[in-house]
């Protein structure tokens, strides 16, 4: 075997198996951390401890980081990685595909190689036979077999006169220890509910409920999901479990369809905490219910962001190999802080922060990347769109519009680095692309521009109820998704609530002051004045229309420091990710608090 450029010679086929179990006991490290973390959140949920719940989400998000760095110390302390021949990596990466023969996460695993070994090597070592490209270990039929572990999902068979009596089974099997308020009612309305979607169809033979082992955490809910299978028709569904104001649990709403779960599971949500022992059968079970969401995105949304990330950029290499348009600068206004482009067959967005601003963006590069962490690590609410950040991405340059690679030189010429055929950007954000709200009010028929100023309204409501201030509150930092939902995607602006002031726009003293143009009173850094959001807004009359009869009162101080007074009150606030009419609620008079 080939030794190291100044490697001791000792080194050999035993030190290259040592450095890949010591990458291995990294990982393993991570995951174990990962999963205590998951699986505490049915205890901090038992104990409605919201506060806690959204702090352990936040501080799971860092532990991948910060193993990756352990592991990469570890290797260069104490085998001086760095220095390893290409032999010796070769020898590494082949020891621990063995490792992961009976591993359960071994998709897992072969990403943090990735990013330890990419953290050490430099980028001429990324598209070679040092790191996983591709998959090399299956997680086909990957499952715990240990008597005391409880499988992926349970199946369970009812009939339709034992279908009480099985729903029953399913909720005890989901082990929650508080008592619920009226259990029997709540059944009653599970029954209820999937009679109604089966409708007039006999149960076939094969007529069954599959359902996930473990809940799906996040906030104030917990999440049970499955599917009912009848014949050939499978019918997706989840169902919050939520606290009364009492204390006890209430079944709140059954929700069916993949249009439901993909809105449960949004890009724009927190991630979800749930304990898995093998996450690729989980992944496998969830895209039985939501075919079209990809892979990427159903990692991310079960907290494995960096799997998603991993998986997002494999795809879009293969989209690259089977396509042939050209990137460009993307339609809509231009952005003052970030320069974005996409390639039209794709359905993402890319976003570079310019090396400088104009002089009303009081701000930096690292002020801006705070932003954007803030929000990978806040509850987003449904409201704010998930983003996967990468360094050193390189694109063919070939595939660049003229135009783009002008504009990039002009505004990201720090960023830029020429390497072959390769134009290599070394810092960007990918988000999923959505229609900008200004233009889907420019063209949108009069029922659809209603929706969307009422859409925009609820969805700033919600990030005051998430304690975010968007700042910049322009319709073009706005966007629609696919089921009409609006979302915000302009972070460089966004405050804490509780960081704010919100006064009203002070009477002016005398003629001269209320004749100026200029604004003549004193403005601090974190000043708020809502009265003056309108001229901004609403000059489109059909638009001031809808704004004013639904939210007006996003122009009174007075709202907005209600909430911020409850928040730092340590309140709460309740955000459904579905529409309240589904609420069991509707049909019954105890009121439950709601999941976010």
């Amino acid at each position: 075997m080939t030794q190291g450029v100044g490697f001791p010679a000792a080194l050999n086929d035993v030190g290259a198996y040592d450095i890949a179990q010591a990458m291995l006991d990294g990982f393993n490290r991570h995951y174990r951390l990962f999963r205590e973390t998951s699986a505490a959140a049915k205890a901090r949920f038992e104990a409605a401890d919201w506060l806690g719940q959204r702090q352990a989400q936040r501080d799971r998000i860092e532990f991948y980081d910060r193993r990756v760095e352990e592991a990469a110390e570890r290797l260069q302390t104490e085998f001086k990685a760095g220095a390893l021949s290409a032999n010796v990596w070769q020898q590494v990466k082949l020891h621990y595909i063995g490792l992961l023969t009976n591993h359960h996460q071994p998709e897992l695993a072969e990403t943090f190689f990735n990013s330890v070994t990419t953290k050490i090597l430099h980028r001429s070592y990324f598209n070679n036979d040092f790191i996983f490209v591709r998959p090399a270990v299956s997680t086909e039929y990957i499952e715990d077999d240990e008597p005391t572990s409880k499988p992926t999902y349970r199946a369970y068979y009812p009939t339709r006169e034992t279908l009480h009596e099985v729903c029953s089974r399913i909720i005890g099997n989901t082990a929650l220890t508080l008592p619920f308020q009226d259990l029997e009612r709540d059944i009653d309305c599970m029954v209820l509910a999937i009679s109604a979607q089966l409708g007039d169809q006999l149960p076939r033979a094969n007529f069954q409920i599959q359902v996930l082992s473990s809940l799906f955490f996040r906030n104030k809910g917990a999440y049970l999901v499955g599917k009912v299978i009848n014949g050939y028709r499978d019918i997706p569904f989840a169902m919050p479990i939520l606290h009364t104001a009492g204390g006890t649990l209430a079944i709140d709403a059954m929700l069916f369809g993949e249009d439901e779960l993909q809105l449960l599971f949004s890009f724009a949500r927190a991630y979800f905490m749930v304990d898995m022992e093998v996450p690729s059968a989980y992944v496998q079970f969830l895209r039985s219910l939501m075919p079209r969401k990809p892979r990427s995105e159903i990692y991310s949304a079960i907290g494995l962001q960096k799997q998603g990330k991993n998986l997002f950029y494999r795809d879009f290499l293969a989209h690259l190999r089977h396509s042939s348009d050209q990137f460009r600068i993307a339609p809509g206004i231009k952005g003052m802080v970030m320069l974005v482009f996409d390639l039209p067959s794709f359905p993402y967005v890319f976003k570079v922060i310019k090396d400088y601003y104009p002089p009303q963006k009081d701000t930096t590069r690292e002020q801006i990347k705070g932003k954007y962490l803030l929000v990978k690590q806040h509850d987003r609410v449904g409201r704010m769109a998930d983003t996967l950040e990468y360094s050193k991405v390189a694109f063919p340059r070939a595939r660049f519009d003229d135009e783009l690679v002008e504009e990039l030189k002009k505004f990201c010429p720090s960023l830029l680095e020429e390497d072959g055929d390769d134009l290599v950007i070394r810092h960007v954000y990918i988000e999923r692309r959505m229609i900008p709200l200004n233009i889907y009010i420019q063209e949108g028929a009069p029922e659809q521009v209603k929706h969307a100023v009422i859409e925009y309204g609820n969805a700033i409501k919600d990030l005051v109820a998430a304690n975010i201030f968007p700042g910049d509150m322009l319709w073009k930092n706005f966007g629609v998704m696919r089921h009409g939902k609006v979302v915000f995607y302009d972070y460089d602006e966004i405050e804490y609530i509780t960081d704010c002031n919100f006064r009203r726009v002070p009477e002016p003293r005398n003629e001269e002051e209320e004749m100026s143009g200029e604004i003549w009173y004193h403005v601090g850094p974190k000043d708020v004045f809502p009265e003056t959001f309108a001229p901004f807004l609403l000059g489109n009359l059909q638009v001031r229309d809808v704004f004013m009869k639904h939210h007006a009162d996003l122009l009174d101080p007075a709202f907005w420091q209600q909430h911020k007074e409850r928040i730092l009150a340590g309140h709460v606030h309740d955000v459904f990710p579905y529409d309240v009419a589904k609420r069991f609620k509707n049909q019954r008079p105890s009121p439950v608090a709601a999941p976010a």
